[in-house]
Order: structure tokens, then sequence, then C-alpha cells
């Protein structure tokens, strides 16, 4: 089977087909390479979709994956990644062992086609050549042969005229002779000339033709075998990844196999565990009997002797009930008066209408309303302790010792501060080891430095050394401290530990039942008898440095309103004053008329005018 033999006369067709053939080839090319694009296309996408879901470092979102399924989610991630970086090897697998091979050996091909067909149309340009001579002397022998019969007739015709001279049959005869020796040199040029076109055509048809095409054959051949060949490195670039991508598909499987449920809810309970005691049963409140709601001084030291059925929030029996209130909330019920405000004054003499809110005493109100009204009696002072932390902690600011915290979540703290200022201490005991030894090189050898330079900065380490422990004194303390309140003794101990530190003797009761103490755990009070002590400097020392509300927006009194009770301000009627917090849905509003004079008023006696800068301004009419 040949090309030359078979395809002879089909120079044009062999022509277009192998031009045909370095197109597919191209087009070969132009898709492996969209395959590497698509590859690499794809590994960026995965990539920019591992990173998006990475934990970002130094967030809360990172201290989340300490759980297992969150550690799984992330190894998946980190296998992601890698299973990206796969398709980039694929990419650049395709693109050094393909795309540049293919390209090289297109360029080759096309050099060898055209010197091919170049060499084929030289052959055919030679024959034709050759057939173009043999026509012409053809043509001339065919001419000069017709002349000579003309020429003949011409001279017969003058021989047999009578009339006609010798001289002119003489010379008709020469001419006769002469254009039979021109017939007879055609005849031998055009014979010379048809066997050379012969022989050429010979050699053209069964010598050069089938060698060209043969070449073409081969270069074609060549072609298709190094397309299936490419076609195969297609697959093995494939199969080659496929072990790897098995390995990260199986890294996810056995970071899917890591999750331990029992862990992560053991995490979470070191999380979020508090360290308090479930509440108690509340007491059952009998109102078939006369009961003294406005509690007192009088009040608190009777309640023993007269046994009424009154509601103790004091005791041992009492739950704690704080660990489930809003601090938020905690502080407005500390400061704001817990009683109905009153109605606008319908009249037109505002001043005359009773401005007080209704005594407590004319109707029966919830458990929630008695219970902020006997920690707004008259003991309520005692209560600025943890009014004045509430009020830190609606401001967003943190405790050195962390008692905001429950006293769980408080050892986390404190443990995990103890631990970063140990770090810290062996930094710079490390760094203060290293400036002691180049002190002693330089003492030995005086020529590579001055000893008495680094006096100044061994001095400074030192005194860091020395803070960072006083520092880490401090919290161990504190940790120390909490460590012996947490509830693993007894609850009678527990809730004689839970009261303030021995520094701080236990204040009066009123202020709230299950007050959150200065270190930060939430205790309830022992006895009515510990209540009543106040101790005056602790409330002057955390109240020196409170700084009042920011104002949120103005006011304009609409009536008058003169404030009797405690918390409350007394205002005139179109006087214009800051507002500091906002009706909180009690039907109360936090007024300030100077930075030492403000306090509550009914929210429907002004008409208040917020920022737009707080929440948008609001008009309460």
């Amino acid at each position: 089977m040949s090309w030359g033999t078979e395809l002879w006369d089909q120079f044009d067709n062999l022509e277009k087909h192998t031009q045909w053939g370095i197109d597919i080839l191209e087009k070969y090319i132009k898709f492996v390479k969209e395959r590497t694009e698509i590859e690499l296309s794809y590994a960026k996408q995965l990539r920019n979709l591992s990173k998006k879901y990475q934990p970002k470092k130094n967030s809360k979102e990172e201290e989340e994956y300490k759980y297992t399924s969150c550690k799984a989610f992330l190894s998946t991630l980190n296998e992601m990644n890698d299973y990206a970086g796969q398709h980039e090897v694929i990419s650049e697998n395709m693109t050094s062992q393909i795309i540049v091979d293919l390209a090289r050996y297109v360029q080759e091909l096309k050099q060898e086609r055209k010197s091919n067909f170049h060499d084929g149309r030289k052959a055919q340009q030679h024959i034709e050549t050759c057939w173009k001579q043999l026509e012409s002397s053809k043509r001339r022998f065919e001419r000069d042969c017709k002349e000579a019969d003309r020429a003949q007739q011409y001279f017969e015709k003058m021989d047999a005229d009578i009339n006609v001279t010798k001289a002119d049959v003489e010379k008709a005869r020469q001419q006769a002779q002469i254009r039979h020796q021109m017939a007879e040199d055609s005849k031998a040029d055009y014979s010379s000339i048809l066997q050379k076109f012969n022989h050429e055509q010979h050699e053209y048809y069964h010598t050069h033709i089938p060698n060209i095409f043969q070449k073409i054959q081969e270069m074609e051949e060549r072609r298709i075998v190094r397309m299936g060949e490419s076609m195969k490195t297609y697959a093995e670039v494939d199969r080659q990844v496929i072990p790897i991508i098995g390995k990260c598909l199986d890294g996810i499987v056995k970071a899917a196999e890591s999750i331990d449920q029992n862990n992560d809810s053991q995490l979470v309970i070191e999380a979020y565990k508090s360290g308090f005691e479930p509440p108690g049963d509340i007491e059952f409140e009998d109102y078939t009997q006369p009961m003294k709601r406005t509690v007192s001084d009088n009040s608190l030291s009777n309640s023993k002797g007269e046994g009424k059925p009154e509601l103790k929030f004091g005791g041992k029996s009492k739950g704690k009930l704080w660990p489930f209130i809003k601090k938020n909330k905690l502080v407005s019920l500390l400061t704001s008066p817990h009683q109905p405000p009153p109605p606008p004054p319908a009249s037109a003499s505002p001043s005359a209408v009773p401005n007080g809110p209704q005594s407590p005493k004319q109707q029966k109100e919830p458990l929630s309303h008695r219970f902020n009204e006997f920690m707004t009696s008259k003991p309520k002072i005692h209560c600025f302790r943890s009014l004045k932390r509430g009020l830190s902690l609606k401001l967003g600011a943190t405790p050195e010792d962390f008692s905001n915290l429950p006293p769980e979540q408080r050892r986390k703290k404190l443990q995990q501060k103890v631990d970063e200022l140990n770090k810290e201490i062996q930094k710079e005991v490390d760094q203060r080891d290293a400036i002691t030894k180049m002190k002693d090189v330089y003492l030995k050898n005086p020529q590579m430095g001055d000893p008495a330079s680094l006096d100044h900065k061994l001095t400074e380490v030192s005194q860091n050394v020395e803070k960072l422990r006083l520092e880490a004194q401090k919290f161990e303390a504190w940790l120390a401290e909490v460590e012996g309140r947490l509830p693993a003794r007894s609850e009678q101990a527990r809730r004689q530990s839970g009261m303030y530190d021995s520094q701080n003797p236990p204040t009066v009761n009123n202020c709230a039942q299950d007050r959150e103490s200065p270190d930060g755990s939430y205790t309830e009070e022992q006895s009515q008898e510990s209540e009543v002590k106040v101790l005056a400097p602790d409330f002057d020392d955390d109240f020196d440095d409170e700084e009042p509300l920011p104002a949120i927006g103005t006011c304009k009194a609409l009536y008058t309103f003169e404030g009797h009770n405690e918390g409350t301000i007394s205002v005139v009627e179109g006087e214009t004053l800051f507002v500091i917090e906002e009706d909180r849905g009690d039907g109360w509003t936090r007024i300030r008329r100077s930075e030492d004079e403000e306090g509550y008023v009914p929210t429907s006696y002004v008409e208040v005018y917020l920022d737009k800068n707080t929440k948008g301004a609001k008009t309460y009419i």
C-alpha cells in the first residue's frame, strides 16, 4: 500500500488532506490548552474557596476550631488546597509534555510538508516543460512536412509545364529539396524530444512522484502516531495525580472519622461552664395574709420576730436567679424607678396633677416588681458597687481580674493570662542571659566591645522581668482565689466562700440576692444580720473614677414634674435637658440637667429628640 502507486494522480487531494491533518493537530493542541486553562482556573477557585473558609488569625473564629468537627473541616480545607495543587500539576504537565511538544512538532511538520510538495511541484513543472517541448517539436515537424509537400507539388507542376523555363524549374526543385531537408530535421528533432519526454514521464510517474508521495505518506503517518501518543500522554497526566488525589480524599475521610462528639461536648462544657449551681425552689407566697410591701430598716430587723410569710430574698434555701438576667437589664433594674410612671396631666394646669407614682400598696404587683422595690429601698446605696460594675460592663470595659465572668470562665482566663506572662518572663530571662554572656565575652575580650554599654540594657531587662513576675504573682493570686472558690466543696462552704474577699466584708442584701462579687462569682448572702453592715469607703473607692454617661439627645419638658421619689428629677414645663438613656419600655426616660444633677422623668412628660448618630431621631409625645 503506497500513495505513490495508488494515488499517483491525486497530488492536489493529497495536498488538501495533509493540510487538514495539520489543522486537526492544531485543533487538538488548542483543546489541550483550553483544558489546562480550565484546570488552572479550577485550582485557583478551589484555593480561593479554601482560603475563604480558613479561620482568620487572632479572631474568635479561630478559637472555634478547637472542636473536632471544626478541625475536620479545617483538614478538609487543607486537603482541598492540596487537591487544587494536583490540578495545577495536571495543567503544568499537559503544557510541557503535550502543548509545547506538539507545537514544536507542528512547525517541523509544516516545513517537511512544504518541502515535499515543493519537490512534487518541481517535478510537475519539469514534466510539463518536457511536454511543451514535445508539443513544439511536433508542431514544427508537422509544419515542415506540409511545407515540403507543397514545395514538391509546386516543383512537379513547374516541371510538367512546357511554358516554364528551365531555370524556374531548377529553382522549384531546389526549393522542394530544402523543404524536404527541413522536414527530415524536424522529424529527427521531434523523435529525439519524444524519446526524452517518454523517459522523463516514466521517471516522473514511476520514480519521482512515488518517492515524494511516499515521504508525504510517512509524514502523515507520523503525525497520526504522534497525535495518538499525545492522547496517551493526556490520559497518563491525569492518571499520575490520581494516587495523590486519592490520598487527599483519604485525608478528608480520615478527618471525618476523627470527629468525636463526646470530646466536642466536653469542650462546650469547658468553654461555657459557669461554676454555679442550679437555682433552688422558689418559696410559696401566701397572698391570703396581709403582707407589708414597703421594706425599711425596721422591717429588716423585725421580719424575724413577726414570723409573717414574707418573701425572703436572703437565706440559704433561695436559689440563684441572676445568672439568667442580662447585665444591661440588671443595671436598669438597679437604677431606674421600679413603679409605673404617672399619666400625663389632662388639665390645663399640669402642676396641679399628682406627679408621684402610685404607691405599691394600692395594687398587687408581680414578683419582679416587688423584687425591684425590695432592691431600691433605703439601703440602696450599698448596691452601687454592683451598679458600677454593671455600668462598666455596659460600656464595654473589662476588669483586669476578669471579675465580670463566671467563676469557671474566669479561672480559664486567668490561667491563660498566667501562661502568657510566664512565656514573656521566660523570653526576658533568656534575653537577660544572652546579654550576660555577651558582657562576659566583652570582659574577656575588650576589643570586641565595651561591657559597660550593656549595663543599661541589662538593667532594663531585669526590671522587665521583675515587673512581669509581679504581674504573674498578682494573676496567680487571683487564680488561686478562684480555684479555691470553685464548687468542689459542700453547698454550705460554697455559699460562704461566695461572699466578697476577706478584705471586703459583706454588704447589705437589699441590693440584690445573688450579686456579682468583686472576684466575679455570683453569690447570695447568708443572713440578714450580715446584710446591715455598710462600708462607705468601698462605695467611695468604687465611684471616684466613674465617668458620667454621654448624652444621646435632648428633650423638652411638656409638663411640670416634681420628682419626689428616689431616682426621679424635677422638671419645669418648657425646660430643655439632655437625654442620657431612652425609654426601655418601663415608661421612664433618664435625663441630665448638669453633670451633678440627673434622674428619671415619665416619658409622656417630655418630647425626646435623639441624635441621628445614635438610633435616629425619635419623638415621644
